[in-house]
């Protein structure tokens, strides 16, 4: 039976089961998440939400709101530039950015550029640590990052215009619109950031960073329409517009630029029927570069990749507490570029959820998925959880999974190196999480192992000149600690929030060194990361202080010592006062890295001194 065949045959039973149910209505919800698989298979794990109020209080790249919130460590090639995460030792290749409940991973590299992601176009931002293959398929090992634009449906009309002004000429500015009734529901964002990005390094006289300019515009549109009790329609478009211009690591390197669009495009039909859930799912997703590697000349390489997604989501509530989801979903990728080939690739694939809440103090969740594909081996995949809650305040998970990665298009197919022969990177994994919480305090402690083969990566080739190629090869262990903390006092008037995270982290590769199989830390992994954060609003008045803690980071494979980027501290400051009465009119103004450090966290690629920001957000 063929890719497509059983794919069509699985939705067509699917459709036939939902079909058959039509007895009594349950009402939909006020509000509707667009991810809700995430809340309800996810429990046993770590799952950090960052609202509205935490957004606001960071720069608009994704990279520094998850840089100074989470336990992710980031290796960001200057401000502004190419900036991917290490998520409990893994890649950036390892970490699925998840938007609306669709994987959006370059098709390219297989990972997220976390500088092109602006985060005041979403309600909230959630971080999953841990395995989560699945439920999201290829890159979901080391953790995940989810995009969510959620609808409510209630009589509301809202504007918020966003705009900041800061040092190197920074811009940014965002206009959101909510317009709802209990019949539809609608929001737009429109953001736009630039920067001339020319900032002094610090500890040095003249010395600036050349070349780094950039400038993004994107547009985030969901809508929801109830067209019965029974029936909604969503629909979720993004598309996403930017140049930069690389920093040069020295003046008298050639000057670079990289141009990129993506455009992303999501319709769902959702029906509730008796017990029964139906969503299907349409996606389009688009994504193309030019880079010119002279910027004063015309030529460029280029790539572009078009992905058709469909997707069927069926959830039985056997009771009150047994739940039941069948999901498949066929993927369809078209790539072409300056260096690879028209190819494409299809992958289906069907999964299998169970919950249940055994009793009022413990629940489990079990998963299946097995994928097929025509490219490579057909990983089967599991994941199981538990949660346990003993007293009022202490509760104990435990999850357990096999996850994977499968070859991107450049190691497949990228002229004179891919290797068709490539088969998926596979992981397997286990984490115990200790949860302890009152009523305005909570804290967590996970320690967690993971265990990865045939590691996907480029090794240079025997008698090629220098040549590289994409091989499986290394075998990486994992293991760790997080603690995540929350604590919100209030006196009188007086309120505070007191957020930290920790990480301790160990990854290690195998190497044979003169005949022996050692472990080496992976480069930019830093055994340690620590965050935290202090707000304190008092009637229109509010304040905030950050703090950011990278421990130093091998930048070589064998561990030598004298070629570490060191550890460094960072804090930042900000103030603002809302002048409105009826409406919020909140001026501000931030100082960022306060102490002036002078820090790198790739080798040779500076970040910024002190700087400054001023903004104004109005609601009304």
């Amino acid at each position: 039976m063929t890719l497509k065949k059983l794919f069509a045959f699985c939705l067509l039973l699917l459709c036939h089961i939902v079909g058959a149910q039509n007895d009594s209505i349950n009402k939909l919800k006020e509000v509707i998440v667009s991810d809700a698989n995430l809340k309800k298979y996810s429990a046993s794990q770590s799952v950090q939400v960052l609202n509205d109020s935490v957004i606001n209080k960071n720069a608009s790249s994704l990279t520094s709101l998850l840089n100074f919130n989470t336990v992710i460590y980031f290796k960001e090639n200057g401000l502004g530039m190419t900036s991917g995460p290490s998520f409990r030792g893994t890649t950036a290749a390892q970490t699925a950015v998840i938007w609306n409940g669709i994987n959006i991973n370059s098709q390219f590299l297989g990972q997220t550029d976390f500088n092109t992601i602006g985060t005041r176009d979403f309600n909230s931002i959630s971080v999953k640590a841990g395995g989560g293959s699945v439920l999201y398929g290829s890159s979901a090992i080391g953790g995940s990052i989810h995009l969510n634009n959620d609808l409510r449906f209630k009589n509301e009309f809202s504007n918020q215009v966003f705009f900041s002004l800061g040092s190197y000429n920074t811009l940014s500015a965002n206009y959101r619109i909510n317009t709802s009734s209990d019949k539809y529901s609608l929001q737009v964002n429109i953001s736009r950031n630039s920067s001339d990005n020319d900032f002094k390094y610090p500890g040095t006289k003249d010395e600036r960073n050349i070349n780094g300019e950039y400038y993004n515009t994107s547009m985030n549109t969901t809508f929801g329409y109830k067209i019965d009790a029974k029936n909604t329609i969503k629909a979720y478009s993004q598309f996403y517009d930017a140049e930069r211009h690389f920093s040069l690591i020295v003046p008298t390197e050639t000057k670079t630029k990289y141009n990129d669009f993506n455009t992303r495009n999501l319709l769902e039909w959702e029906s509730v029927l008796n017990r029964f859930t139906s969503k299907l799912k349409l996606a389009y997703i688009g994504e193309s570069y030019k880079y010119f590697a002279n910027i004063d000349s015309e030529l460029f390489t280029y790539g572009k990749v078009e992905t058709s997604i469909i997707k069927y989501d069926l959830a039985f509530d056997v009771n009150d507490k047994i739940k039941l989801n069948g999901i498949v979903d066929y993927n369809r990728n078209k790539g072409y570029g300056s260096s690879i080939d028209q190819a494409k690739r299809e992958v289906g694939s069907a999964s299998l959820l169970l919950s249940h809440l055994v009793t009022e103090k413990w629940d489990y969740n079990a998963s299946i998925r097995q994928e097929i594909t025509d490219n490579f081996g057909n990983p089967f995949l599991f994941s199981f959880g538990t949660r346990y809650q003993f007293t009022d305040f202490y509760r104990l998970k435990f999850n357990a999974s096999k996850n994977f990665r499968m070859p991107t298009y450049n190691d497949l197919f990228w002229e004179g190196s891919g290797n068709p022969d490539l088969r998926p990177e596979t992981s397997y994994q286990a984490e115990i999480g200790n949860e302890f919480f009152t009523r305005n305090f909570s804290v967590s402690l996970t320690t967690y192992y993971n265990s990865i083969k045939d590691l996907l990566r480029w090794v240079p080739t025997e008698g090629s000149g220098g040549a590289w190629a994409p091989e499986n090869t290394d075998k990486v262990r994992a293991y760790g600690a997080e603690i995540l903390l929350e604590w919100k006092p209030k006196i009188g008037s007086n309120n505070f929030t007191v957020n930290g995270t920790y990480a301790y982290t160990v990854s290690e590769s195998k190497q044979m060194i003169k005949g022996e199989s050692v472990y080496k830390q992976l480069i930019y992994v830093p055994y340690h990361k620590l965050t935290g954060s202090v707000s304190y609003n008092w009637k229109k008045a509010s304040s905030y202080f950050q703090y950011l803690y990278n421990g130093d980071a091998y930048t070589t494979p064998f561990n030598n010592p004298a070629t570490k980027v060191k550890d460094y501290n960072i804090g930042n400051v900000g103030v603002d006062y809302d002048f409105g009465k009826k409406n919020s009119y909140k001026l501000g103004v931030q100082v960022l890295n306060i102490w002036n450090e002078n820090y790198q966290p790739v080798s040779n690629r500076q970040m910024p001194g002190r700087n400054f920001t001023i903004y104004i957000n109005l609601n009304f």
